[in-house]
């Protein structure tokens, strides 16, 4: 109470944040909190009643015998259950593990004097969504448990005496409640601030965070600035470059450590009943089953999944492997020790703790049965050599943090690697819906995904440790290096005078590559600019190359399509274009490619036409053109044909999805009378 009367002292009546009071209270009393606190401070102080919504300069007091938890700006409160002598009442943790999930970043979570260590695993979860964590100095705390266990585990950002506290938020409002629009609209400056500091950690680490969501990579930097009190990027950029310890520091920030023991306890009993049998029934007698979790953090769902798979075998004697995989290496190696904090054992039951772990000073350690069922490695799977022949690979809560074009590279490495009735693991926030050729879903709500039995697209690339040895490997300038270069430079000029300009495009129709002179055929339109092929057309050539594109796309072969008429430069000509699937990349791309063989005008093109359609010099002028323009009009009906026979097949589709929705429409409907009909039942 004492702690609470000195910080509430210390609040300004217009800080504009909410400030939630979780105390250990009494269940068998009134709590009389809210009138005490009222005394010390002008802020309204109110005990919450359910579905309390949450405004800014207001203090709430949890009530007695009660347990809360945030949801999307409303406070919620759920009776206590009968008291468990195996199970610690701990509304701390539980409020501060809601508030973290909801507003992540925009959390902050304060432990204050108090016995045992609730409120522990709270501040971890905060700290693990990107908000910033306070203790109480030891000083000033008249029961230092509480604050001393959160600061021993590591998981405090600021250690200060409650009257201190408040004028220290004030400070970090403002970076604090930062919007991901404006993240996403920075300066150019501090972009390429951002970049820089990216740059440096892909220097020290050899990860390349490039392609990873960026609002939650600045957001992150943010939050390291604030703990460094350095107020601009450029001032942390240069504190970064004099200081290896906070580049190892913010890397281990952005990774993002977020695991437990048995998380989400219905995946892994959808495991033993539905995964491991059908894994184990496509197995020889004495084959060793293999597991992968990547991005497995400290361990926690590596050693859930061996000790699923012991319970699951029992007496039977089969071999099985659980590989544990992630960037970072103090995390790797506390998952090799299989030794966890007591208040880290939440997920696991007492009769598991008791069967497969041995408390070790103070703490609990994975008994060695298990762990030699385990291997970890410190291992980048988007750059790295993945392992093989996987029977399941669980990747969870690791490609909600990455761009689509890294989450694809993932997913076919994932596929690659997979046997061929093997599974795929996600969350639910997490879809295959970029590959849908790979992966097929296993049920409707579940995120659990079997391999689709096609050609893997997977392409390994040297990793930057390979590169590093063969950049130091000496080779002396002979005949063979000269050769290469005058070849090179040769290979320069026919492309650059000789070759069709073209553009490279991936399957969205974006333009990712330009090559020679487009400017006859592609312009930028008014407006917002865009790098689509169709947008940036000239003269009418969109329908054709959508077109010609589609049919590359759907029959996997170049695609020729000869006098197209356009105006470039005020003169009338006649043009190619064709269209080549790339092959052998990770994604699909094309290379569209404008052919101009007339470079003087229509007549010579013409005259051309007439010696190849032909064969005569001597021919009316008309009857060439009439030539040209049946040729052009029987490609145009072929053209429509094909447009209306796909089209027709999405009439089919659409038409099935109806039926499908009226069909459901009419169970919906079924089901809403027995609904009734239970209604007037119980009035009755």
């Amino acid at each position: 109470l004492d702690a609470f009367k000195k910080l509430l002292k210390a609040i300004p009546e217009n800080s504009g944040m909410a400030y939630v009071l979780v105390q250990h209270l009494d269940p068998n009393h009134e709590s009389l909190l809210p009138e005490i606190l009222q005394k010390v401070t002008s802020l309204p102080v109110s005990e919450i009643s359910d579905d309390i919504k949450v405004e800014p300069d207001h203090i709430y007091v949890i009530p007695s015998n009660k347990l809360m938890v945030a949801n999307d700006g409303i406070l919620r409160i759920t009776s206590r259950p009968p008291k468990n002598k195996n199970e610690r009442n701990l509304p701390i943790d539980l409020f501060f593990t809601s508030l973290a999930e909801v507003h992540q970043a925009h959390a902050i979570g304060v432990v204050l004097s108090g016995t045992a260590s609730d409120g522990t695993l709270g501040l971890k979860a905060i700290k693990d969504h990107g908000g910033i964590t306070f203790a109480q100095d030891e000083a000033s705390a008249e029961y230092e448990g509480m604050p001393n266990s959160a600061v021993h585990a590591g998981v405090v950002d600021f250690i200060l005496p409650p009257e201190q506290i408040p004028a220290k938020l004030q400070q970090l409002t403002r970076q604090i409640t930062i919007s991901d629009e404006d993240l996403q609209n920075i300066p150019q400056q501090e972009e390429e601030v951002f970049k820089q500091v990216l740059s440096l950690l892909r220097i020290r680490k050899g990860v390349d965070f490039t392609y990873y969501k960026q609002t939650t990579i600045r957001r992150r930097i943010l939050r390291r600035m604030i703990l460094n009190k350095t107020e601009e990027p450029a001032g942390y950029l240069q504190y970064l470059r004099d200081n290896k310890s906070e580049q190892d520091q913010l890397f281990q920030d952005l990774l993002i450590p977020v695991t437990s023991f048995f998380r989400d306890k219905k995946v892994f009993e959808s495991l033993c009943e539905n995964v491991f049998p059908s894994i184990l029934k496509n197995k020889i007698p004495g084959e060793i089953t293999r597991i992968w979790v990547a991005g497995c953090s400290t361990g926690e769902e590596v050693y859930s999944f061996a000790i699923c798979f012991k319970e699951f075998l029992g007496d039977v004697n089969e071999r099985i492997q659980v590989f544990g995989s992630d960037l970072s290496e103090p995390a790797i190696a506390k998952a090799r020790s299989g030794m966890y904090a007591k208040n880290e054992m939440e997920g696991v039951s007492p009769e598991r703790l008791q069967e497969f772990f041995t408390k070790n000073n103070g703490g609990y350690q994975v008994n060695k049965n298990i762990r030699d069922m385990c291997v970890f490695a410190h291992h980048n799977f988007l750059k790295d050599p993945p392992f093989g022949k996987m029977d399941c690979i669980s990747c969870r809560n690791v490609l909600i943090y990455m761009e689509p074009y890294l989450q694809k590279k993932a997913f076919t490495t994932f596929h690659f690697v997979l046997n061929l009735n093997g599974f795929f693991l996600l969350v639910k926030s997490e879809t295959t819906g970029g590959v849908p050729d790979l992966f097929a879903p296993v049920g409707k709500n579940d995120k659990l995904f079997t391999r689709k039995p096609v050609p893997g697209r997977f392409m390994q690339v040297t990793s930057q440790r390979s590169e590093d040895s063969l950049s130091r490997i000496d080779v002396s300038p002979g005949n063979e290096t000269a050769r290469t270069d005058f070849q090179k430079t040769a290979d320069d000029i026919l492309l650059s005078k000789y070759t069709p300009a073209g553009v490279v495009v991936n399957e969205a129709m974006d333009i990712v590559h330009f090559r020679g002179s487009t400017s006859g055929y592609l312009e930028q339109s008014a407006g917002k600019p865009s790098h689509n092929l169709f947008m940036m057309a000239r003269n009418g050539l969109a329908f054709e190359l959508r077109n010609i594109l589609h049919k590359a796309k759907k029959e996997k072969k170049p695609i020729l399509k000869e006098n197209i008429p356009v105006h470039i430069n005020g003169a009338l000509r006649n043009i190619s274009i064709e269209a080549i699937p790339l092959p052998n990349t990770v994604e699909p791309y094309y290379l569209v490619l404008f052919h101009d063989y007339n470079s003087n005008g229509t007549e010579e093109l013409l005259l051309s036409n007439r010696k190849k359609v032909t064969g005569k010099t001597k021919k009316d002028d008309k009857d060439i053109r009439i030539q040209l323009l049946e040729r052009e009009l029987s490609q145009a009906r072929e053209d429509m044909r094909s447009i209306t026979e796909d089209q027709e097949a999405s009439n089919e589709e659409l038409q099935s999805a109806n039926e499908e929705l009226l069909s459901g429409s009419e169970e919906l409907q079924s089901l809403n009378e027995e609904l009734e009909t239970s209604k007037e039942e119980l009035q009755s």
